[in-house]
């Protein structure tokens, strides 16, 4: 098989033939960023956000959301050209940056945010099963393909790296579709009385569930201890992931708005498959390769960073798994288990992503402070071979806790009051 053969050559090529901290740019940061971007909230959740805000306000959640994405990729960037990167991603940077106390006080909602990404994705694919059974029940199919993540997930990274390149083929063809039928198709139009039942959510409320979609720079940083040069590829791949991410956000919304009116957007999660070429057979193949992917990604990251903070001690350092390089956190997984299944009682899908969006704004708005700092401190040590602007940096951090503030105030505050004890 041409394809198979000319996708091991590839891995072979990325991971050294199999050993340990062997990754590159395109397998290592890229593929895993643009797979977590193209995801859940993009099939499921884009069509319910145009219709909820329409088109204009849409592009707006997409041009604040990957700012902020793209302000934070940068100070990340900085960070990783500063010294060496290990295992534990954006924990190990901001801890070997600005010590242990910060890097725990980013630590702990990474691991949050990274856990809840699992059981946002066991929902976005439960819920796209309604399309086959339409009586499944949601939660409980969310557990059992959180069950099955962590399965396949023991197995090991390779797992989730060999399964890579073919579902950005499968989301690549399902996007030609979408954008096919979406061109040439007439526009969907639903009945008066699921028009008159349409009630709009507020910009704020709308932008927290949006918002997971473009947060897969975490994703590419959760391997960054099996990168064989972190300091130049995680720069690469994170930024240009987003860039790709934006270009097709910007497209997306404008296609669904001259393919249904609001009132189908907002009550068809499916409404890919009633507008995309040949329909379901190219969207939910790339659909549920996609959150799958991810899945299975944030599953392999999650004890990843829980592994870093138990070698540096801020948690029990049974959880840093065996000695020997290269070995899976077990009981890492067992934890990230437990605690994706617990998310489950959150209730759906928007729920759970509302609740990311928190955790994960108050992790960009951490690293980009840190940025921001390390510039003004004038620290002697502070020598990144990428360099920005102090401001791109604060501006970064302010616009997070700003979003955070509008979305739900007393969280902010209660994070706040966390990270300063």
């Amino acid at each position: 098989m041409p394809f198979a053969s000319l996708l091991n050559k590839q891995i072979h090529r990325q991971t050294g033939g199999g050993s340990a901290g062997k990754l590159g740019t395109f397998l290592g940061v890229f593929t895993p960023t643009i797979l977590t971007i193209l995801g859940v909230i993009m099939y499921l959740r884009f069509g319910w956000v145009v219709g909820q805000v329409g088109l204009f306000k849409a592009l707006l959640i997409v041009l604040l959301a990957n700012l902020i994405t793209l302000l934070t990729s940068l100070s990340l960037s900085a960070i990783a050209t500063n010294s060496h990167v290990g295992v534990g991603g954006a924990y190990y940077m901001i801890s070997r940056s600005l010590g242990l106390e910060v890097g725990g006080a980013i630590g702990f909602p990474l691991y949050v945010s990274q856990a809840l990404s699992v059981t946002l994705y066991a929902f976005g694919l439960a819920e796209s099963l309604k399309f086959v059974w339409p009586a499944v029940p949601v939660s409980f199919a969310a557990s059992v393909i959180i069950i099955a993540v962590a399965m396949l997930s023991f197995r090991g990274a390779s797992f989730a790296l060999r399964t890579q390149l073919p579902v950005m083929a499968l989301i690549a063809m399902s996007l030609l579709a979408f954008a096919s039928g979406a061109v040439t198709g007439p526009a969907i139009q639903s009945s008066s009385d699921i028009a008159a039942t349409f009630t709009p959510a507020g910009f704020w409320v709308v932008f927290a569930v949006f918002f997971p979609a473009v947060t897969g720079i975490m994703a590419g940083l959760s391997m960054s201890g099996d990168l064989a040069d972190p300091r130049h590829s995680i720069p690469r791949g994170s930024v240009a992931a987003t860039l790709v991410g934006l270009v097709v956000y910007l497209a997306v919304p404008v296609l669904l708005s001259v393919s249904a009116d609001p009132a189908s957007l907002n009550n068809d999660p499916l409404i890919w498959t009633r507008i995309a070429l040949l329909g379901p057979w190219l969207v939910l193949p790339g659909l549920w390769g996609a959150i799958f992917s991810s899945a299975v990604g944030s599953m392999l990251g999650a004890p990843r960073t829980l592994q870093a903070l138990a070698k540096d001690r801020l948690v029990p350092h049974r959880l840093a798994g065996p000695a020997e390089s290269g070995a899976e956190p077990k009981l890492g997984m067992i934890i990230t288990l437990v605690l994706s299944l617990a998310a489950v009682f959150l209730g759906d899908l928007n729920t759970v992503a509302t609740v990311a969006t928190m955790f994960f704004l108050s992790v960009y708005g951490t690293v980009n402070l840190v940025s921001a700092l390390e510039y003004l401190s004038g620290n002697p040590s502070w020598r990144p071979t990428l360099n920005i602007h102090w401001t791109l940096s604060l501006l970064g951090g302010v616009g997070c806790f700003g979003v955070m503030l509008l979305i739900h105030w007393p969280a902010t505050v209660f994070a706040a009051v966390s990270y300063t004890h």
